[in-house]
């Protein structure tokens, strides 16, 4: 079975769900997660910087995370678990400002998001997970920055109860400090 790359413009400007090219046979299957000229056909610039990875707990929230400057614009796919993928829209000129989409990722179904610039980024790990981040901007660790997990203005509904509740929930020192959505539109203003 052959599936071809498929995008899909969700209600977040700029904020694109894929399916990348994948070969199944006997053996098992070939993915082919990002091509630039594929991309560039739909309309999709993306030139990759860097690429990472990381391998996360269950019951893990990486934050909602962004760079301050030299926002980095990235493709997001769980390679290996399950996590739900969360993208917050901080453009304060955007029409969904303030919006959140949540996204179930898996090594099992493959999909990815291409997450524009000015939106923040984090994920629950449901199942122990790698996640790879192709970036098409560098990672900067001075213009690293975030807001809480759990900010009462933007609401976002982690499905908690998947992990078992919220006592279950894994956070780094970094994520435990970050500021609340009023500390970020007092600071910046919004993006």
């Amino acid at each position: 079975m052959i599936q071809k790359f498929a995008f899909e413009q969700t209600k977040i400007q700029g904020l694109i769900e894929v399916t990348p090219f994948r070969a199944d046979d006997v053996r098992g299957y070939f993915t082919k997660d990002y091509s630039k000229e594929i991309f560039l056909e739909h309309g999709i610039s993306h030139n990759l910087e860097e690429v990472f990875y990381t391998t996360s707990h269950r019951g893990v929230i990486r934050a909602l995370h962004f760079q301050r400057e030299k926002q980095q614009p990235k493709l997001v796919r769980c390679i290996h678990g399950h996590v739900f993928d969360v993208v917050v829209d901080l453009r304060k000129d955007s029409e969904t400002f303030m919006q959140w989409l949540g996204f179930e990722l898996s090594g099992e179904n493959g999909r990815e998001v291409l997450v524009p610039a000015g939106c923040a980024h984090g994920y629950l790990v449901l199942e122990e997970s790698i996640v790879s981040y192709k970036c098409a901007e560098k990672f900067y660790g001075e213009y690293d920055d975030g807001i809480m997990w759990n900010d009462k203005d933007i609401h976002v509904e982690w499905p908690l109860a998947r992990i078992g509740g919220p006592d279950h929930v894994i956070l780094a020192e970094k994520d435990k400090n970050l500021q609340t959505f009023a500390e970020f539109m007092e600071i910046y203003g919004g993006f």
